[in-house]
């Protein structure tokens, strides 16, 4: 699930955070960084309790990537 009040644009980067629910309830983080018509999709190993979380998450993580130059 995205929802567009939490992306963000760090330089040329669109930075998103993805979630979805996982089995026992719980919530999967993941993050998608685009530069123009590219992106990248990166998930997380941590499970959260509600879906706020693993968006807070997901976009700490993001802003970490690309603020680190850990793109590649």
């Amino acid at each position: 699930m995205s929802d567009l009040s939490n992306i963000e644009r760090i330089g040329p980067y669109v930075v998103t955070p993805l979630t979805c629910s996982s089995d026992g309830g719980l919530f999967a983080a993941s993050v998608s960084i685009r530069r123009g018509v590219h992106d990248r999709i990166f998930r997380f190993l941590p499970r959260f309790a509600c879906d706020a979380q693993a968006v807070q998450y997901a976009l700490a993580q993001g802003r970490s990537l690309v603020l680190h130059g850990q793109l590649g």
